[in-house]
């Protein structure tokens, strides 16, 4: 086989890898919004002077460890040019992790 057919099979398959990647993460993060609907008339109603509940409060606390999971994508989703900024990102908490050793950063 050339190479130049070796090199389009490859980046055709590497494409299609990342395809279903993204619609596996997309379908996930839609399945988890889904899940968090009920936050926000909860959430209201200590804005609007009204306590909470024993049972409310725990549905909070369900509600926002499931958006917790999700920062990461959220991080990326809100942030403008979230995706570009990412190996920024990385390098940033790089260094931090260095400093926090006493080490100096490269």
């Amino acid at each position: 086989m050339p190479p130049l057919q070796i090199i389009s099979y490859q980046v055709r398959r590497s494409y299609h890898s990342v395809r279903n990647l993204t619609q596996r993460e997309k379908e996930f993060l839609v399945g988890e919004l889904q899940q968090a609907r009920g936050l926000m008339p909860i959430l209201m109603k200590q804005r609007n002077g009204q306590r909470w509940t024993p049972e409310e409060r725990a549905e909070l606390r369900h509600h926002f460890g499931r958006l917790s999971r999700l920062s990461p994508y959220l991080l990326l989703v809100v942030m403008p040019g979230g995706f570009l900024m990412l190996p920024l990102f990385a390098w940033w908490l790089d260094r931090r992790r260095l400093r926090q050793r006493g080490l100096p950063p490269a």
